[in-house]
């Protein structure tokens, strides 16, 4: 069955595939998969949180916000000479990317952006491509950012917009986008995902990657989250979801977001090596790598470099433009 244009996906298009036979779901993204890049690479990606707690935020789901009480504290923002050294070593352990995370709500003209800048211009010396997630931003600063030689903003969506405002009321829907507008004007590769297993319906899934695989242009890279319900967090008793909804999710994203990179983020700790083996079949082909991820643990890097010697996979070099960044319709087939 042909495709249809990739700026013209409907709800039962997405939802069709989403609700396909698993396996044959697996086969199709595998083989979409292979049409765009080389199965047997995978993105190694370590984040650093260089701003952690404290956020003002309302985001159901974080353990950094200021208004739910965690385990989590604020913390100052980490100096320069510290952040060199965690990305010189994640870089000597095979990473790729090395993301900058800050709990802020929205980047503002200071000092401490200007830290940041600083720390784009040196990490990306080392031969990696640095990624940031910094909140909301405008376009002046957006294109601070690229002129500093960031490669790639994370901004996620979360869900859809219509149960956005059951998990964040802080900001809207509507801000996100304009802040994925900025960074993709600015020249900077866009990476927007969501979260899955936040109350959410299988229709919510399906909206939030229809808006991403509608916009003009694909984003570069696509997390794919599992809720982790955070002690003192309004989710803290959410209750979890099937692996296979999250490998149906994976799959689907693959097929819709062909060329995007499909990251497994948040909750792969929770995966036996068998689970991430049919996330990576399906289409996935990047990692977080390192033991934290901001606030949560994460698969340690020798049980990674493990898997990824079973499976026979290798890191993807660095700097290597996805195939991808469709914005016409295409002929592709299933």
């Amino acid at each position: 069955m042909p495709l249809p244009c990739i700026r013209d996906w409907t709800t039962a298009e997405i939802q069709e595939i989403y609700q396909s036979p698993l396996l044959e779901l697996i086969h199709r993204a595998g083989v979409v998969h292979r049409e765009h890049f080389n199965p047997a690479e995978v993105q190694l990606c370590h984040l650093i949180s260089i701003k952690t707690g404290g956020c003002p935020e309302d985001c159901r789901y974080c353990a950094q916000s200021s208004r739910y009480q965690t385990s989590v504290d604020a913390q100052p923002m980490m100096q320069v000479e510290e952040v060199l050294n965690l990305a010189q070593e994640a870089a000597k352990q095979g990473a790729s990317r090395i993301c900058l995370g800050a709990a802020w709500r929205e980047v503002r003209d200071s000092p401490q952006f200007d830290r940041v800048l600083e720390m784009i211009k040196s990490i990306t010396a080392m031969g990696v491509e640095v990624c940031c997630c910094l909140g909301m931003l405008n376009p002046r600063q957006a294109d601070k950012l690229a002129e500093a030689g960031l490669y790639a903003y994370n901004h996620n969506l979360d869900t859809s917009p219509e149960y956005y405002p059951t998990i964040i009321t802080s900001r809207t829907y509507a801000d996100r986008l304009k802040t994925l507008d900025a960074v993709e004007n600015s020249g900077i590769s866009v990476c927007c995902g969501g979260i899955i297993g936040m109350g959410e319906s299988i229709e919510d899934r399906v909206r939030l990657l229809q808006v991403l695989a509608n916009r003009k242009k694909h984003p570069e890279s696509v997390p794919i989250n599992l809720l982790i319900a955070i002690p003192g967090t309004p989710l803290q008793d959410q209750a979890p979801i099937s692996v296979w909804e999250f490998i149906r999710m994976i799959a689907t994203t693959r097929i819709v977001l062909p060329a995007s990179m499909v990251r497994l983020s948040a909750g792969r700790l929770h995966l036996t090596l068998e689970q991430q083996a049919l996330c990576f079949l399906a289409g996935a082909n990047s990692i977080f790598y390192g033991e934290k991820l901001l606030t949560v643990e994460n698969s340690d890097i020798d049980a990674d470099q493990y898997m990824l010697e079973l499976f026979g996979l290798k890191p993807r070099p660095p700097f290597i433009k996805p195939s991808g960044q469709i914005d016409t319709c295409t002929s592709m087939t299933s």
